[in-house]
């Protein structure tokens, strides 16, 4: 089954130029919801651009394997592209998009000598870095811990087993999920000696 959208948008109130989507599904549904996702999250990529006529985003599911491609061409006709895989949709996209910022950030030099007249907008980056010093210079004053990402995911029914599969496949610490049985929420976690650890919730 392959379904295609597409949207036009304007991002980030005036810093890109209105970018096409051509979002493609694959084994998979593109919904209302997960369109405006895919567009939220992946659209965060313009603003460092003047101006991405299209913005492809391909959504396929294979076996247990959530697949997000990313190929975005800028001016200049450099191709920004990202791929991630993993048990849930939505966080394929929010990886990818982490993928391509950070692909941004390590080229921010060569792309500042690309676009001398313009086009890319490296200060952007270095305003990132000062919030991330700012709020670490105001932990340091008050006490206080910032909050500087929130991230949103929905926590999916699964037993033990299935999470630490899906915690291992994202290459991640920890996961949060809901056990199917009892319906708590659980974290399960990768411990220094390499065994595994289990968190459950109680209201006791």
């Amino acid at each position: 089954m392959t379904n295609i959208t597409e949207n036009k948008l304007n991002y980030w109130k005036g810093l890109s130029t209105l970018a096409t989507f051509n979002i493609r599904g694959k084994n998979t549904e593109v919904t209302p919801a997960l369109r405006e996702y895919v567009e939220k999250r992946v659209g965060k990529i313009t603003r460092y651009f003047g101006n991405i006529d299209e913005i492809g985003v391909r959504l396929a599911v294979e076996k247990d394997r959530h697949i997000v491609e990313v190929t975005a061409e800028v001016p200049g006709g450099l191709i920004l592209r990202g791929e991630e895989a993993t048990g849930d949709m939505y966080t394929s996209i929010d990886l990818v998009i982490e993928k391509l910022e950070r692909q941004i950030r390590k080229q921010k030099t060569r792309l500042e000598r690309r676009f001398r007249g313009g086009g890319f907008k490296g200060e952007l980056i270095e305003e990132q870095k000062a919030q991330s010093q700012a709020a670490a210079e105001l932990e340091e004053e008050n006490g206080e811990f910032p909050i500087v990402k929130t991230k949103r995911f929905f926590v999916k029914p699964m037993d033990v087993q299935e999470a630490i599969l899906q915690m291992n496949l994202l290459n991640h610490n920890f996961f949060v999920f809901r056990d199917a049985s009892t319906n708590d929420i659980c974290v399960v976690y990768k411990r220094n000696d390499g065994a595994y650890g289990l968190l459950e919730s109680s209201n006791e």
